[in-house]
């Protein structure tokens, strides 16, 4: 289980106080505890979505992949920075606005390096 503090929640919700999307995706995290999975499952469904598995939110950040790993993303990741990542993935509408924020919350608890290493081996073949 992917989880978040309030504290993380917090610091989260100050930093994309701009994007609405964001926000109720970080207000849907803080309502399931911090458990990144139930939230981004909920918001799914809000969606009209219908995750059916497990590892749905795995899934989900895989359909992102070719996008989030590019080299500037993966830098604004591993610096913490989700503003320019979030409006990225945001325009580029691969799925609903509303579940980009647990897409990049998950990489980043992941590890953006090793969310992307699988991509930059098929890459590199």
């Amino acid at each position: 289980m992917l989880s978040f503090t309030l504290s993380e929640v917090t610091h989260y919700r100050s930093q994309l106080a701009d994007y609405p999307d964001a926000l109720t995706a970080l207000d849907e995290i803080e309502n399931c505890d911090g458990n990144l999975e139930d939230a981004a499952i909920n918001l799914a469904i809000k969606v009209g979505q219908r995750p059916d598995r497990t590892d749905w939110l795995g899934g989900l950040a895989k359909r992102y992949r070719v996008e989030i790993c590019q080299t500037h993303l993966q830098e604004e990741l591993s610096q913490g920075n989700l503003i320019s990542v979030i409006d990225h993935l945001t325009k580029a509408k691969i799925g609903p606005a509303i579940l980009v924020t647990p897409v990049v919350l998950y990489v980043m608890k992941m590890g953006v390096k090793d969310f992307c290493s699988t991509l930059d081996v098929k890459t590199n073949l």
